[in-house]
């Protein structure tokens, strides 16, 4: 969300989505409030600094790891103090940490280079990300007790870690592609974890090509992502999706501002939601419990006008959707 306000952006998300509310991140106040801070902030037994080129890996927490948790405290106080009424038809509260493929290809070893580089030290940010969720949802349970909770896994870089697109630091070779029963692996971690505390795992990319099938066998429970980047090669593996139970959240909303037209017409954002369920020959009475109605990706770089404007659209779009499938 854009701004640096963290209890104006708990008002608007809590009173716009009144059923299905999120923690808000506000990369705008600074690093460790950025959404790879704020999961450096949550590693249990692994540190991080800011060097000019990014994240680092160090040897104790330092002020940069402090600050990050102090923001995320923040946030939590927010959300805390707007989520004390209970709304009565709250379903969940979503929650959102980098995932850990994205994690190793922008957090840096002590050499400068990616984690990605390296298979045991992958293991490593996965461990200690797992243990840092486990304690992150604990918190939140506290603050918001009774509330279902689900988990966003931020991917961006997934599709590029398993195509081997990733750069080095000199900038002039790549990284090895990831296998991908090791990539399915690292994630299954984080779903089984979250599972065992009856959190469900929604992975969100916002890059051409998400792997719907890998993130369905991985036990992700849905799947995020921008929905003007679909291409038809992609129609049945997400019908397999849709079929085997995997819930779309999808990005029909612009998250950087508003499309040429403006956000006039709801009904029009999910036309292409419609067009897909038509081509696929999946039931329209599927579409309210099988898709959430999303912007395509983070709203930071938005009007704080826009970003109201964007979330009460995807009420509307969405509430299209149940009342008309067809």
């Amino acid at each position: 969300m854009p701004g640096e306000d963290p209890r104006e952006a708990a008002r608007t998300v809590t009173g716009t989505l009144e059923t299905f509310p999120f923690l808000p991140e506000l990369p705008a106040r600074g690093p460790g409030a950025d959404m790879t801070g704020r999961t450096v902030g949550l590693l249990v037994e692994l540190y991080a600094h800011l060097e000019p080129s990014g994240w680092r890996i160090s040897d104790r927490p330092g002020r940069d790891t402090r600050r990050a948790r102090s923001w995320l405290s923040e946030d939590l106080d927010a959300l805390e103090e707007f989520t004390q009424e209970d709304h009565g038809g709250r379903r969940a509260l979503k929650l959102s940490a980098v995932g850990p493929w994205t994690l190793a290809a922008g957090l840096e070893r002590r050499n400068g280079e990616a984690v990605l580089g390296d298979a045991g030290a992958c293991r490593d940010v996965t461990a200690s990300l797992v243990e840092g969720l486990r304690n992150h949802l604990a918190d939140v349970r506290r603050r918001v007790p009774g509330t279902p909770l689900v988990l966003q896994l931020d991917e961006p870089m997934l599709t590029a870690v398993l195509l081997g697109r990733v750069p080095t630091a000199s900038g002039y070779r790549t990284h090895g592609a990831v296998d991908r029963a090791v990539a399915e692996g690292a994630l299954r971690e984080i779903t089984g974890a979250c599972a065992a505390e009856d959190v469900p795992v929604v992975v969100h990319s916002c890059a051409p090509r998400p792997p719907f099938a890998l993130l369905r066998r991985a036990g992700a429970a849905g799947v995020s992502f921008d929905a003007r980047l679909l291409t038809e090669g992609e129609y049945d593996a997400v019908g397999e999706a849709v079929e085997g139970g995997t819930v779309l959240f999808a990005g029909v909303v612009p998250g950087d501002g508003p499309p040429s037209g403006g956000l006039s017409d709801p009904a029009g954002s999910v036309g292409g939601v419609r067009s897909l369920w038509r081509r696929l020959g999946l039931s329209p009475a599927l579409l309210a419990e099988s898709v959430v109605v999303t912007p395509a990706c983070g709203m930071a770089g938005a009007s704080p006008a826009y970003a109201r404007a964007a979330l009460a659209h995807c009420v509307r779009a969405a509430r299209s959707l149940a009342d008309d499938p067809e």
